[in-house]
């Protein structure tokens, strides 16, 4: 059995902000990337992608998501997330209400974000597929 995949945080974050340059952000011009570990090794990423009708927009950590189960599914171990105005100058981000409840269905309440906080202490009392049994 092999071992499960730790995190190299500096690897995720960089490839979050690769990803955050191609963003589709014609809108706020806030570009946002999210890049998780699998538990399989694979590591996955996504970008925002917004749309004229705003509640259409899909953020990085919904994109990043669905790349994960279109290639093959498996669990997060951990996820970075950036964001900003300026490309080359993307900070540490926080996932909205919506990608923390994504992301605690992918990868569970003690799933690191942005390597200082678990999804637990960012979203307490979280909603999940227990509660559907």
């Amino acid at each position: 059995m092999s071992a499960t995949p730790q995190p190299d945080w500096e690897d995720l974050y960089s490839q979050a902000r690769a990803v955050a340059r191609n963003a589709y952000a014609p809108y706020s011009r806030y570009h946002v990337g999210a890049a998780g570990l699998v538990d399989d090794g694979r590591i996955v990423v996504g970008c925002n992608v917004e749309n004229a009708s705003y509640g259409l927009t899909l953020c990085a950590e919904c994109s990043m998501v669905c790349a994960m189960h279109s290639g093959g599914g498996g669990r997060l171990l951990a996820v970075a997330v950036v964001g900003g105005f300026d490309v080359d100058d993307l900070k540490m981000g926080k996932p909205c209400g919506r990608c923390r409840q994504l992301l605690f269905e992918a990868g569970g309440a003690g799933l690191p974000v942005n390597e200082h906080h678990t999804l637990a202490e960012i979203l307490p009392d979280a909603f999940g597929p227990d509660e559907l049994r």
